[in-house]
């Protein structure tokens, strides 16, 4: 079955179809992501503008921060707290973002701009990624760690400052319920 958008985001979460409205009422993780993904949808106009309000009001209410409207479908945020994205980012598919990760940008310099994550990437708690970097497919971003680099894919990164090593199937045991 293809799943697609918030009904892809639902079932990375829970691996099932089943009970969408029931856990969402609970989960202010996929509340966010219900938000995000009617974000989406809405062009320009007066709708963007009015989005744009209430994403502030969810902002406070969440303690997140996700402004990019590039994101692939089944983004999962674990324990979503403190999780910052820029509006330039992109986010592939089966992506997992933990809590006080960021994705930022650089402002200046060789690496101005903000990252690209590639399909089933996984970062850790309080990671940072940052600048004009491509991260690569299958890809697991340990807790703490601060990419400022290229990240090739299977590849596991890992410290301050970062150290890639390969390693095929990086994200196994990581990324369950892939869309």
């Amino acid at each position: 079955m293809a799943r697609s958008g918030f009904a892809a985001d639902h079932f990375r979460a829970y691996g099932t179809d089943t009970g969408v409205w029931k856990h969402t009422l609970f989960s202010h993780e996929l509340q966010y992501l219900r938000f995000l993904r009617k974000r989406q949808r809405v062009s320009g106009g007066f709708l963007r503008r009015w989005y744009a309000l209430r994403q502030i009001r969810f902002d406070r209410k969440y303690g997140l921060t996700i402004l990019t409207d590039r994101i692939g479908d089944g983004l999962y945020l674990g324990h979503g707290h403190g999780i910052n994205v820029e509006e330039d980012c992109v986010i592939g598919k089966n992506c997992n973002l933990s809590k006080n990760c960021t994705l930022g940008r650089v402002m200046r310099g060789e690496k101005k701009g903000s990252p690209v994550l590639g399909d089933n990437v996984w970062v850790g708690t309080g990671a940072m990624v940052l600048g004009r970097i491509t991260i690569g497919d299958d890809v697991l971003i340990a807790p703490n760690a601060c990419v400022t680099e290229d990240v090739p894919a299977h590849s596991v990164v890992s410290g301050n400052p970062c150290v890639i090593r390969h390693r095929e199937n990086a994200t196994e045991g990581y990324i369950n319920h892939t869309v």
